[in-house]
């Protein structure tokens, strides 16, 4: 008998062993309190030196809209899409919150590691937490955007409820992101410097500030290949809840949807297997 199985036999486990998946999750579970604390905590250090405290989660994205709606909306010119401040509004702010998402869920982890290697818990808690972060600071920027759709002579229906069920995929979705880049930049941290650079090629081809149709409406096949684009699925399916003139189309529903369960699923599962060398020095 090895000394392995002797230590199993008596009840011994090798201490930092992954866990199985379901008991992983359960435990994961258990201690969601310390990621919303968690999240919370990094929120209140992050303003805390600022002047203006919590107002930047509202002016940052407020002044991008306003800088790319006026230099966008001059070099457009008639080619703009129609309801241009809406379209361009609900862009942004929605954007933010994906790309947020991506650059602290990339960090929470080579960013936490003192924490990862003195205490005992889930690691996935961590990019959770950064994306509940983010999430946080989605809520004002919404209430804001809804008085700017308002203002700029938008009605308020009932399909603005769609977007109670477009923000649960959405977190599904930035959830799986999150993971999936806590991992890689844990094995490759040279990922940190290319990562904003990603983030702008993406804001670039997702249909923020002009419109996918009219841009690609010589190219069939690109724009079907451009919807299936994740962020651009997200954004124009929330501007059909939100926006005259835009629709909540199944295809929207679809792509969404499966991007969501997809990205969730395959986050988990890449994030959980390589739990035990998260923290190494190896």
């Amino acid at each position: 008998m090895s000394l392995a199985d002797y230590a199993r036999q008596h009840g011994l486990k090798r201490v930092g062993a992954r866990p199985e998946f379901l008991e992983y999750l359960a435990q994961a579970w258990s201690r969601r309190d310390f990621a919303f604390t968690l999240s919370l905590f990094a929120n209140q250090a992050a303003n805390a030196r600022n002047r203006l405290g919590r107002w930047w989660v509202l002016l940052l994205p407020t002044i991008q809209a306003m800088v790319y709606g006026l230099i966008f909306g001059i070099i457009m010119g008639s080619s703009r899409p129609d309801n241009f401040i809406p379209f361009l509004f609900t862009g942004v702010f929605l954007f933010s919150y994906f790309a947020g998402s991506f650059q602290s869920g990339a960090s929470s982890v080579t960013g936490n590691v003192g924490l990862v290697r003195s205490l005992s818990f889930p690691r996935m808690l961590l990019p959770i937490s950064a994306v509940m972060r983010q999430f946080f600071n989605l809520l004002p920027q919404l209430g804001l955007l809804l008085v700017a759709l308002v203002l700029f002579q938008q009605d308020i229906t009932w399909g603005w409820l769609a977007l109670f069920p477009i923000l649960f995929l959405m977190t599904m979705f930035a959830f799986g992101l999150a993971m999936v880049a806590a991992r890689l930049t844990v094995h490759i941290q040279d990922l940190t410097k290319i990562i904003p650079f990603m983030v702008r090629v993406v804001f670039y081809t997702s249909g923020i500030f002009f419109s996918m149709e009219r841009v690609l409406g010589d190219f069939p096949v690109v724009l079907q290949i451009m919807q299936f684009n994740p962020v651009y699925a997200f954004i124009e399916l929330s501007r059909g809840a939100l926006i005259e003139g835009h629709e909540m189309t199944g295809f929207l529903w679809a792509v969404c949807s499966s991007w969501a369960v997809g990205a969730l699923l395959l986050g988990v599962l890449f994030f959980w297997k390589a739990e035990e060398r998260y923290g190494r020095e190896d």
